[in-house]
Formats: C-alpha cells, sequence, structure tokens
C-alpha cells in the first residue's frame, strides 16, 4: 500500500514536473523568453508558483535543463543495455531513445535558444549531472575506475560531443534536416574514427555530411 502511494506521488510530480516543462517551451517559444515569467508558466500550467519553484529554479531552468528524472532514466535504460554491447553503442542506443521522447521538445526549445543564443552553452552545461550518471554505469559494465581510469570518462565525452556537435550543427542550419537525422550522421563518423568524408560542393553545406557517401547514395 505504501509503495503503491509512494509511486502513484511520483508520477504525480513527474507530470507536474512535464506540464511545467511544456508549458514554458510553449510560451517561449511563442512569444519570447523575455516576455514570459514565471507566473504566467504557472498560471498555463494550473499550478501555484510555488509548485513551481518546486521544480526548477528559473524560467530559464524549465526551458533548458536536464533534469532528475532524465538522468534517472538514463542511468537505468544505459544499465539495461545487452551487456555484450560495446559501450559507445550502448550510449548511442539510450541517447537516441531519450531524443526520440523528446522530439516535440527540441524545435520549440531551439526556437527559444535562437533568440537567446547564450542559452545553448548553458543547455550543455546543464548535461554534467548525465554525464557524470553514464561515466558510473560505463565504469561498472568495464571494471574501470569512474574516479581514475580514463576509459569511461572518454566513451563518455565522446558520446557527448557528438550529441553536442548534432544540436550544434542542428541549430546553425536552420533546423531543417530532422535532428535524429544528424545524431545518426555523428555517431556513424565516430564509429568510423572520423575519417574525413567525401563530399561534393553540394554536400559542403549539408549538415549530415558525415554519413559515408555510399550510405547517402543507397537511400
Amino acid at each position: 500500500m505504501v509503495v503503491d502511494q509512494v509511486g502513484r506521488r511520483e508520477r504525480k510530480k513527474l507530470a507536474t514536473h512535464q506540464l511545467l516543462r511544456s508549458a514554458a517551451l510553449r510560451l517561449g517559444a511563442e512569444r519570447g523568453l523575455q516576455k514570459i515569467t514565471v507566473e504566467d508558466i504557472a498560471e498555463t500550467a494550473d499550478v501555484s508558483i510555488r509548485t513551481f519553484y518546486d521544480h526548477f529554479s528559473s524560467k530559464e531552468d524549465a526551458i533548458i535543463g536536464f533534469d532528475a528524472s532524465r538522468v534517472l532514466q538514463l542511468r537505468e535504460a544505459l544499465v539495461a543495455r545487452p551487456r555484450s554491447e560495446q559501450p559507445l553503442e550502448a550510449l548511442r542506443a539510450v541517447l537516441r531513445e531519450l531524443l526520440e521522447e523528446s522530439s516535440e521538445e527540441w524545435p520549440l526549445r531551439m526556437e527559444v535558444i535562437r533568440t537567446n543564443p547564450t542559452l545553448l552553452s548553458r543547455m550543455f552545461a546543464s548535461f554534467a549531472t548525465a554525464e557524470r550518471a553514464m561515466i558510473d554505469v560505463i565504469a561498472e559494465r568495464t571494471g574501470t575506475d569512474a574516479n581514475h581510469d580514463l576509459y569511461p570518462v572518454l566513451v563518455t565525452a565522446v558520446a557527448m560531443g557528438a550529441v553536442r556537435a548534432s544540436m550544434s550543427s542542428w541549430h546553425s542550419t536552420g533546423e531543417v534536416l530532422p535532428l535524429s537525422e544528424i545524431f545518426d550522421a555523428a555517431f556513424d563518423q565516430v564509429s568510423t574514427g572520423l575519417k574525413p568524408p567525401k563530399v561534393t560542393k553540394d554536400d559542403a553545406r549539408n549538415p549530415a555530411i558525415a554519413k559515408p557517401v555510399s550510405k547517402r547514395i543507397r537511400k
């Protein structure tokens, strides 16, 4: 009974958290960050201002923060990946799944960032907690030390570097291609050892040029 009650409370908390995030993203994209307030977000989500601050420290945090629930989700998903899978591939699968689950949020988030470019670096900085979780899980999977060994830190840095590069490219090229396509292109290039791609003059303006030419032709 107690477990059920705790479960319901946690689900309600997560639902409120997502409701507030969605309200902040929608209002920020529609009106502009400078023209919305915490009060506007709380009113749209039909909660109190106090409830807003139970979940987020500011309107900016509601828009760009990588919150604890998603860090936990990422950790659990990574732990559940097959042990035979290479760590970088496991990270790719989990990060892509999270990207797909929040696919409706990203265009709104980037619309806010477009008019508030300093938020991009703040968003990337908010990934630190998630990176720590990934380092810990990769260390456990590989029998290495998260605090002293290079490998778990390096493989996580490579994966998150690909994520940051994907988002930066998607943002700077006007979000013409799906973010998931650029994400896949980034990880494809990482998996081949970052060999320079063979591109044509037209390809040079395409953020997905990281895909090998043969793959592009088959499509």
